[in-house]
């Protein structure tokens, strides 16, 4: 069936406390959604953010993101006062700031602890999510107490959880763990209540997890012998992907790598339980980097770049085929751009999974034909005008070379007075691709102001945010009369 939606990560809605949350101004995206013509809403991850402020690289891959919590319902319920919320969250509308937005908000919640009686729901919250919750809670607090090091240089006791150690730990920090706990029971309520919101008004929710977790996170900490870790506790190897046309040392990503021979010895039982989780939190999942399922670029630990690498073999359809058989069919969508082998495109087809086209990618300074032109995608694919990662289309085409402009310009054939921008939605969705997805900065037309990310840059990234008005009902009827031509 064919269908549309918009990529809008949940911390670029408006809001008065520097941040978009979950509260009334994504209810308010969600009817904007549904009032033009859209089926889905892309989020980014939404775990909590560690290194960069990345949600690529969060201290859990279970856990939700606190900066995400909504302050207004925590005043309703009494536990937040608005003079208390009311604070300098930064000067300006269009960016996070994360300096002044994390301490003043996590400050806040720890406030709103204070006046928080344990109520069923929360009893009940903890029960069912303590397999990953104690860890998470005992983690977070364990970095908490001990000014934020990395668990790896912990000591001894706390490093390789020796039970003693551990079981002193929960005694002594019961007060933080149950902060912490507080925190997740919140989250996951207010997001059960957006997407139910979501649901009922014809909007599903695509999510997004990255392959990889975080070295400094409680998955690796509570799981060390499911990645490949020497006896001292570190990486013997690390993600990152090789030289190509774009850099010239590759990117060191520096996240551990799993020991899928360990992880078979458990019949993938850790990563069953990420994607079922994933899969009740969200309708459909977005893998990222889903290539290395295939075949991964294993780093010596310490390289200081990605060139001396060299190919592993990953699971392939062994994962899969376990996964669905525990689970049943699961809505995944495969991000498979990037240095494709034949051998990916076969565990794609194999699985069944719809891959990414991004139309971005299809102009090149060679002309030359390629899977990212409209005319090749097939049908099961999700097609993008760019991502997160991308420039948006108004400052890609600003910033590219001129036969690549020219190929663009050849092939889409604008129309007069037509902004780049509406051409590219225009012809996306015209496409066969079953799904077209477009980043809300390409619905506005904004320049590379508004980029969320530039891949292996640290620092002003994660930030855009849209200000109030900035989401028109101009831009919904627009989005909803091509919906309608164009049969989604």
């Amino acid at each position: 069936m064919r269908s549309c939606g918009i990529l809008m990560h949940i911390t670029s809605l408006p809001s008065p406390y520097g941040i978009g949350t979950f509260g009334a101004e994504a209810e308010k995206f969600v009817d904007w959604l549904k009032s033009a013509g859209q089926k889905y809403w892309q989020v980014l991850p939404v775990g909590p953010t560690g290194y960069g402020d990345s949600p690529y690289q969060s201290f859990s891959t279970f856990a939700g993101n606190p900066l995400l919590i909504d302050l207004d319902e925590l005043i309703k319920e009494g536990l937040l006062t608005k003079e208390k919320c009311t604070a300098d969250y930064g000067n300006n509308p269009s960016a996070v700031d994360y300096n002044k937005v994390t301490p003043i908000k996590m400050n806040l919640l720890r406030e709103a602890y204070k006046g928080f009686d344990e109520d069923a729901g929360y009893l009940a919250f903890t029960r069912a999510e303590g397999e990953w919750l104690e860890d998470y809670a005992l983690f977070m607090a364990l970095k908490g107490n001990s000014n934020n090091v990395a668990w790896n240089k912990w000591s001894d006791g706390l490093r390789l959880r020796k039970a003693e150690a551990i079981d002193d730990a929960r005694e002594r920090l019961k007060k933080e763990t149950g902060f912490w706990k507080f925190v997740q029971y919140i989250f996951y309520r207010q997001w059960d209540r957006l997407k139910t919101y979501a649901n009922k008004n014809g909007i599903k929710l695509i999510g997004d997890i990255p392959i990889y977790v975080s070295p400094d996170s409680a998955d690796v900490w509570a799981n060390p012998s499911l990645f490949l870790m020497d006896k001292a506790l570190n990486p013997k190897a690390v993600a990152g992907v090789p030289p190509d046309y774009f850099s010239a040392t590759g990117q060191l990503w520096g996240n551990p790598l799993y020991d899928w021979a360990a992880m078979k010895k458990e019949d993938y039982a850790w990563w069953i339980k990420r994607i079922e989780k994933a899969a009740k939190l969200y309708d459909v999942v977005r893998i990222d980097h889903f290539r290395a399922f295939d075949t991964y670029w294993a780093i010596p630990y310490g390289e200081p770049t990605a060139v001396n690498g060299k190919w592993e073999q990953g699971p392939g359809m062994d994962l899969w085929n376990a996964v669905k058989e525990k689970l049943g069919k699961v809505n995944i969508i495969a991000e498979d751009l990037g240095d494709i082998f034949d051998s990916v495109k076969e565990l794609l087809k194999d699985s069944g999974f719809p891959g990414m086209r991004v139309l971005q990618f299809g102009f090149n300074p060679e002309s030359n034909d390629n899977d990212h032109l409209i005319h090749r995608y097939p049908v099961n694919s999700v097609c993008y005008s760019g991502t997160h990662d991308n420039s948006t289309v108004m400052g890609w085409y600003k910033g590219a070379d001129e036969k690549s402009k020219a190929m663009c310009r050849r092939y889409l054939k604008p129309r007069p007075f037509e902004k780049l921008n509406v051409t590219f939605i225009r012809e996306l969705y015209r496409s066969n691709a079953g799904l077209v997805i477009i980043p809300m900065q390409d619905v506005m037309g904004l320049d590379d102001r508004a980029r969320m990310n530039v891949p292996s840059t640290v620092g002003g990234n994660w930030q855009w945010r849209a200000k109030q008005g900035q989401i028109t009902p101009k831009q919904a009827a627009k989005l909803k009369d091509f919906a309608e031509t164009y049969y989604r």
